[in-house]
């Protein structure tokens, strides 16, 4: 099959994209083959590409959001079946999905929306996953409890989900940061209840809104850049649940006097770990579908990028990689 690799280029010193032709992989018992129809692009991808270097030259199949249709069955899969559309994330220990065809374990695929097209279903999985287990497994946020939950990078790919799961399936109150006028009006368009400008004090904009602070924090940033803003507007016994790894030191002292707790959310621990609860995940995905299906929550993709190309691929991580992109990018399968 086709797939596009990240792998070492000793003339460029670095880590490139790369057209080959691979074998298929086996199927496992419990495993899937999809063909790809569609992907959406996410920090992991650029960041297992930096990875790859001359101790660990590749070649490896990135990308862990898709939308495909399944071609083939393990020995003993029962939740799926042959030519059904499916959506799912993967798992980041296996080859990904830019590729023609991916195999990936029943448990943690759903059946992709209805009304959804192969892009719009792609840029779902990966974020939706994140944001579903920040909020109820993470937080353990209570749908019928009237919270106030600030979501930092409400405008990226995790918080674009997040705010339409919040909006939809609880009573929170939902402040989103975002500082650009088009950041700013795609959150409101989500269901933000409150703007708030994250290069500025939370505490002083939060309450001149007139709030004394937030119950609970969705953090989808770099934990370096908000800590301190970020322990001065947590209200006693709340929670930050991060999803970034800090890029240096945080100081936890800051949350003792409050009993503030630091959690961290990593979508891929279920797969990485075979839990016996991974099951979940496909789970979560068919709820939300059935959310999409009644117009509830909308897709997040925002950048179409074509077919799936070396060139494309490329583009996609370079503007991830700006921090300044809405939404999600996607791109079509490859081409035969």
């Amino acid at each position: 099959m086709k797939a596009i690799v990240s792998v070492y280029d000793a003339k460029e010193n670095k880590s490139v994209l790369r057209s080959l032709e691979i074998p298929k992989e086996p199927l496992g018992d419990h495993d899937v083959r999809v063909q790809v129809m569609a992907v959406s692009v996410n920090p992991v991808d650029y960041k297992v590409r930096n990875s790859i270097s001359l101790e660990n030259p590749g070649p490896r199949i990135l990308g862990w959001d898709a939308a495909g249709v399944v071609t083939e069955l393990g020995a003993k899969v029962s939740t799926l079946k042959l030519g059904e559309e499916v959506y799912y994330a993967g798992d980041i220990k296996r080859p990904g999905s830019n590729a023609e065809f991916q195999v990936v374990d029943e448990w943690i695929v759903g059946k992709k929306p209805k009304n959804l097209n192969f892009k719009e279903a792609a840029s779902l999985p990966l974020t939706t996953i994140t944001a579903y287990e920040s909020i109820f497994e993470k937080l353990k946020l209570d749908p019928m409890a009237k919270k106030i939950v600030l979501i930092v990078a409400g405008a990226g790919g995790v918080g674009s989900i997040a705010i339409q799961i919040l909006k939809q399936m609880t009573k929170a109150n939902v402040i989103a940061t975002a500082s650009r006028e088009e950041s700013i009006v795609w959150v409101k368009s989500l269901g933000a209840d409150l703007v708030v400008n994250p290069n500025k004090d939370y505490l002083e904009q939060i309450q001149s809104l007139g709030q004394n602070g937030v119950n609970e924090v969705l953090l989808f940033s770099d934990p370096k850049d908000h800590f301190e803003n970020l322990a001065k507007v947590l209200l006693p016994f709340g929670n930050i649940c991060s999803i970034v790894e800090s890029g240096s030191p945080i100081n936890m002292n800051l949350l003792k006097s409050k009993s503030n707790g630091y959690l961290n959310e990593f979508m891929f621990t279920r797969s990485m770990y075979q839990t016996e609860d991974r099951i979940k995940q496909k789970q979560l995905l068919e709820e939300i579908a059935v959310l999409v299906e009644k117009g509830k929550i909308n897709p997040t993709n925002q950048l179409d990028l074509g077919e799936m190309t070396e060139e494309s691929l490329s583009k996609a991580h370079e503007l991830l990689q700006t921090g300044k992109t809405i939404g999600k990018i996607v791109l079509g399968g490859m081409r035969k």
